[in-house]
């Protein structure tokens, strides 16, 4: 070999700038996400639409914690929900007075399940924002919805069996757990974020390069493709993202029952919660694989402007999912946004 060969020898124009393309179309599309979502926050904050619901105490004898406050959606959900946890407390509460069978108890824990998700939380974000940066199908978000559900119930279970059961904590204790949880599953929802939108930003460069006269840089790398969504490291990512925040409506449930002394009873009510929980957030995925198939016809019309839009239609959509895991978990940690258990 030759001291010329053994020279460093200088890397091609697109080794350096294609990286550098990528984070600039991933700050872009972000910056793009974060505007639209602060623009859409302020607009439904003018019309009354939004109502920040007061501070409730879960561990309120008989939960007179949850009294409904506030208007527009916020004040109706809190108004069903108080309907809810009155008939969970009662079901509890017959089955120690008047020996009455799990079946009630369960039955309201899953209707409860199935209207507590359509509020905030529960992986909805992420799962969609993440069925739409990737391929995947209707069974496929049925199945992280469920897993994600039931992964909730058992965090909250776990909680709860630990610090209440076993170490015979206080609430409080509970509380700061729970809310350290909480910042754990945002971190870990940002990070996927993160993930998806280096992939597609790789991909959106793909698309807008395609076809580009010989000797243009183009970006090489490879985008999230249909295999690699269903890689189980991705998946398993995507199901701790969105099911290691503990339930709340569990938590406050499997607590009542062990004031009753019947934990057993709230651990099937918490697991009767995550099934009604799947079914909101399954459908939900099963509209956004819907809608994202009618985009994509759409697109695959105008032919290389129809791919380009597609791919920066998935591009927003992993910015989606990164933006919402900062701002949840910067809110959190400012103390700006209530946790599960405020």
């Amino acid at each position: 070999m030759s001291v010329a060969d053994a020279r460093p020898q200088p890397q091609p124009a697109h080794a350096i700038t294609a990286p550098l393309l990528r984070i600039g179309i991933a700050v872009l599309a972000t910056s793009i996400v974060a505007t639209g979502l602060m623009v859409l926050g302020s607009l439904l904050a003018a019309t009354g639409l939004l109502s920040a619901p007061a501070p409730r105490n879960p561990f309120a004898t008989g939960m007179t914690g949850f009294a409904p406050t506030g208007s527009g959606i916020g004040g109706f959900i809190l108004t069903v929900q108080a309907h809810f946890y009155a008939a969970l407390t009662a079901a509890v509460q017959a089955m120690r007075t008047e020996g009455a069978g799990i079946t009630a108890l369960a039955t309201i824990g899953f209707l409860y399940g199935i209207f507590h998700a359509a509020g905030p939380g529960h992986g909805k974000g992420v799962i969609s924002g993440y069925i739409v940066a990737t391929d995947g199908s209707i069974g496929h978000g049925l199945a992280l919805s469920l897993a994600a559900a039931l992964l909730q119930a058992i965090v909250a279970i776990s909680v709860v069996t630990v610090f209440a059961v076993l170490l015979k904590s206080t609430a409080a204790s509970i509380t700061t757990t729970a809310r350290i949880i909480e910042l754990a599953s945002f971190a870990a929802v940002a990070a996927l974020g993160a993930v998806l939108l280096w992939f597609k930003a790789g991909g959106f460069i793909s698309a807008t390069t395609a076809g580009a006269p010989a000797g243009r840089d183009t970006d090489s790398s490879p985008s999230l493709s249909n295999g690699e969504a269903r890689d189980w490291r991705m998946l398993a990512g995507v199901i701790l993202a969105a099911g290691i925040r503990p339930c709340s409506g569990a938590i406050i449930l499997l607590v009542f029952a062990l004031s009753q002394d019947l934990f057993t009873a709230g651990v099937a009510g918490a697991l009767a919660m995550a099934l009604g929980t799947s079914i909101t957030t399954g459908t939900l995925a099963s509209l956004t694989v819907f809608a994202k198939g009618l985009v994509e016809r759409l697109a695959s019309r105008r032919a290389r402007a129809g791919r380009i839009a597609f791919a920066g239609f998935e591009l927003l959509a992993a910015a989606f999912v990164l933006v919402l895991g900062l701002v949840l978990f910067t809110g959190m940690w400012a103390g700006s946004l209530p946790g599960a258990l405020d």
